[in-house]
């Protein structure tokens, strides 16, 4: 699922380099990287919401300077019921809708009153530029917000900050949106793809692969996803990248380029997709051609798309980015900062490595999970 962040990243690529993050999980049997061993843990926030729920995370990382809007000074007054809307860029995507259902588990625990609302396409821009004036003028406590289109964006969420309203951006790792926040949430993806390049590097064993890259459309998550993959694998001699085409991020893009890509370079033996849709779509892409011999990896942990296809034997691995817990995540670091407890910044949530070995045990419990799984897995 894409959200196309570009505003000034270059600032969050000098930034990492100073950060020592946590980590995610790799998956059994995989090493951590050097840089995974050197990286401080980061202590988990103790800090509680107004309804006092009991989801911690990872203490926030500071925003850019002029990024950074303060949870202090909010137009909610303490003690009373949060009125909360999450507005993702679509309902057409699956992802988004993974991240609401973490939103809505604890909204129902917490006792808070959350609602979303979202255009259907996610090529309607002004579609949720006039949601978004709606719900300022509506006058919630705060709005769960991810774009396609953080400039548009940016002069409504401006005014929604100055009317007191708290702003937490999800499914995003940019310390510097366009206009200031109080809170970002969402993975590292370029740390996130790199995990799974080392776990291929491992898995081959040293043996030799002809490597084709599926990229998304041009952005800055194609770019950060396909690069950290690259970063990883340029430790190993033996893989070499011959092609690298782009697939739109759904299934059929990802078909087709797949289609397209192992019939100009027949020697490719293993392919990385930005997503779990394009890597979907190529593992279609490869059966028609007759192709068992291939190493397919992916990213997102979608439930249909990836961890079910892994689990029947048709995709290798995937980068599951956690989105029902990243939906609990920002809900709570929603309620931290109305609450005066949250000082703002970002804040990483988790990813794994998932394969054939640790697959079961996610999709044995689809509570955390959307869309749900198309067949019953019996937990190990």
């Amino acid at each position: 699922m894409e959200v196309f962040v570009r505003w000034r990243s270059q600032r969050w690529a000098a930034a990492v380099v100073a950060l020592a993050l946590v980590a995610g999980a790799c998956s059994p049997g995989a090493t951590p990287s050097a840089s995974d061993s050197a990286a401080a843990t980061v202590p988990e926030s103790t800090a509680t919401s107004p309804t006092d729920s009991a989801v911690t995370y990872a203490a926030a990382v500071p925003l850019a300077a002029d990024a950074q809007a303060p949870c202090s000074g909010l137009a909610y007054q303490p003690g009373a019921k949060p009125r909360i809307a999450y507005m993702p860029p679509a309902t057409e995507f699956p992802y988004y809708m993974a991240i609401g259902e973490g939103i809505k588990a604890l909204a129902a625990t917490a006792g808070v009153d959350s609602f979303m609302l979202a255009p259907q396409s996610g090529a309607d821009i002004n579609g949720q530029m006039g949601m978004i004036q709606d719900v300022i003028s509506q006058k919630v406590d705060a709005i769960i917000l991810s774009t396609h289109d953080e400039g548009a964006a940016a002069p409504l969420v401006k005014r929604a900050v100055a009317q007191g309203i708290a702003v937490i951006i999800v499914n995003s790792d940019i310390l510097d949106f366009p206009s200031p926040v109080q809170g970002v949430v969402g993975y590292r993806q370029r740390a996130g793809t790199a995990k799974l390049g080392e776990y291929a590097i491992q898995a081959a064993a040293g043996k030799g692969f002809k490597v084709g890259i599926i990229e998304g459309q041009p952005g800055y998550h194609s770019t950060e996803r396909v690069g950290g993959f690259l970063d990883a694998i340029k430790a190993a001699a033996a893989f070499e990248v011959v092609a690298s085409v782009v697939g739109g991020w759904n299934v059929d893009g990802g078909n087709l380029a797949g289609t397209d890509l192992l019939q100009a370079n027949p020697d490719v033996t293993m392919m990385f997709a930005a997503n779990d849709y394009m890597i979907q779509g190529a593992a279609k892409a490869a059966k028609a051609l007759g192709r068992t011999d291939l190493i397919l990896y992916g990213n997102d942990g979608d439930t249909n798309s990836g961890l079910e296809p892994i689990a029947a034997g048709e995709i290798t691995a995937t980068v599951d980015t956690t989105p029902f817990a990243m939906g609990e995540t920002a809900l709570q670091v929603t309620l931290d900062c109305l609450s005066g407890t949250f000082a703002g910044g970002y804040v990483e949530t988790p990813v794994q490595i998932v394969d054939a070995t640790n697959v079961t045990a996610i999709l044995c419990n689809p509570d955390r999970l959307y869309p749900k799984p198309q067949k019953t897995y019996t937990c190990p």
